[in-house]
């Protein structure tokens, strides 16, 4: 079902695969006109094609590529209500010293740099316009130690950005929220786990529901904080990951103490 014109208009980057592409779907479904935006011009213009969006390709680590989509888009569509930055890649977990400082610069480069520029040209048109909301994808990995050296902390800065740009925005009717999933079934984490990077039994034990994320749980929890419902939440990390954060440290005590019959 496509869109009407009048419907509020939501940019996602990222979006054509995994969260991102959950995001656009979901969001397409419940009303909102898409522009699913990524570097990956045939995977997202056949899934813009599917849900009845728009494409547009869309390089997050070039500033100025950002804010000329920025402009055409506002021009093209009319004002962005709502934006996605579902743009990142993952690392390899390996320690400090066998991480080159290439992959380093660019896993910071499109997760954490391309989510604070991807925020400030659309954000600064939603500011003018009054009104706008951004949901920022985070990680869990950006709350917890792991042997991602440069993903961790990119992802932590992701949560940091998103509470100082609330509080820039607010005032200008925009709210920007993030969401911190816990590891989700995405095309990067499958082939993470086929190349033997991920292993999904240890992953499965540490949460408390015994299973992964699925994209679809992400892109619920980004179309509540995009919607009304949320008016008065701004500045908030929402982790959605199935109790990882909550249950990881239960190993200490051994599983024993919490099977039950």
């Amino acid at each position: 079902m496509t869109a009407s014109d009048t419907a509020p208009l939501v940019l996602v980057t990222g979006g054509a695969r995994g969260i991102g592409e959950a995001c656009a779907a979901l969001l397409g479904k419940r009303g909102w006109r898409v522009i699913v935006a990524d570097i990956a011009d045939r995977a997202g213009e056949a899934v813009a094609e599917r849900i009845g969006a728009s494409f547009l390709h869309l390089d997050v680590t070039d500033e100025a590529a950002l804010d000329a989509a920025a402009e055409q888009t506002a021009q093209n569509h009319g004002p962005v209500a709502g934006l996605v930055t579902s743009a990142g890649i993952i690392q390899r977990p390996v320690p400090p010293e066998e991480l080159s400082m290439e992959e380093w610069d660019r896993v910071v480069a499109v997760d954490q740099r391309g989510t604070y520029v991807t925020c400030l040209a659309f954000g600064r048109r939603m500011a003018l316009e009054g009104a706008g909301s951004i949901v920022n994808i985070a990680s869990v990995a950006g709350q917890r130690a792991m042997p991602l050296q440069a993903y961790n902390p990119a992802k932590a800065a992701v949560i940091a950005m998103t509470a100082n740009l609330a509080v820039a925005w607010g005032s200008n009717g925009v709210r920007v929220n993030s969401i911190s999933p816990g590891f989700t079934l995405t095309p990067a984490i499958r082939d993470a786990i086929d190349k033997g990077e991920r292993d999904v039994s240890l992953i499965e034990a540490d949460t408390a529901m015994g299973r992964l994320v699925a994209p679809n749980e992400v892109a619920a929890g980004v179309a509540f904080l995009l919607s009304d419902d949320a008016s008065a939440i701004t500045g908030i990390d929402l982790v959605v990951d199935c109790g990882w954060m909550a249950a990881a440290s239960r190993s200490t005590y051994g599983r024993a103490a919490y099977e039950t019959d």
